[in-house]
């Protein structure tokens, strides 16, 4: 069955801001993603207000759409919440988790292990969103997996970028092997406590994250 244009332009624009190849800040062109769908202006403007309700795009007025830039104070009120949802999903996965689920967050681990193995940050970032991902789907809460992801998903681009500061690769897949075997036993209080460190930013993280907006910003004015 063939997509919706409006959907698929969605898709493809939530890919991009995912994927880095939009940065918190940049402008999107609505005319030339109508020139490159060879459609109207109107999927695209269902598409825009889409992403704009999912809070991954801002609308200024008489400026344009944007995808949104978080300040750091923002940031963390946003990370603060996440690592409340995910640790969340965490426990509820320790009490509902079937084998499937195990055998998915498994996998995923083991992905990650490969990736962090070839030094590959960007493989890496792609199997740690599946690792998440598949936590979400172990907690058998529609509701809750699907505001999580979206939270995700406005997180992603900082997540991703935190990803390549030096040594975090190996910390992430260390924490993620703490979630994965207290998932495992069922100790939903460990899951919970080594989710929320995971995906807090402090410390030094909090530091990376400063320099990575700081970055973001010189390369906008740039």
């Amino acid at each position: 069955m063939k997509l919706p244009t409006a959907t698929r332009i969605r898709l493809a624009l939530e890919n991009a801001i995912v994927d880095g190849e939009y940065l918190p800040g940049d402008r999107i062109d609505p005319d030339r993603i109508a020139a490159d769908y060879g459609c109207s202006r109107t999927p695209v403007r269902e598409a825009l207000q889409a992403l704009e309700a999912s809070g991954l795009l801002v609308v200024q007025p008489k400026r344009g759409t944007f995808v949104t830039k978080l300040t750091v104070t923002e940031l963390m009120h946003r990370f603060e919440v996440m690592a409340q949802q995910e640790a969340f999903c965490a426990a509820l996965a320790c009490r509902r988790a079937d084998a499937r689920d195990h055998q998915a967050i498994g996998d995923s681990l083991q992905a990650c292990e490969q990736a962090a193995t070839a030094g590959d940050s960007d493989a890496y970032y792609a199997r740690n969103t599946q690792f998440h991902q598949a936590i979400y789907a172990a907690a058998h809460n529609p509701f809750l997996q699907t505001e999580t992801l979206r939270l995700q998903a406005m997180l992603q681009p900082y997540r991703r970028r935190q990803l390549q500061a030096q040594g975090r690769v190996q910390t992430s897949l260390a924490e993620h092997r703490a979630i994965a075997a207290a998932i495992r036993v069922g100790d939903a209080d460990a899951a919970s406590r080594a989710m929320t460190d995971h995906v807090l930013v402090q410390g030094e993280r909090f530091r990376d994250l400063v320099a990575l907006l700081d970055n973001m910003a010189t390369r906008q004015t740039g």
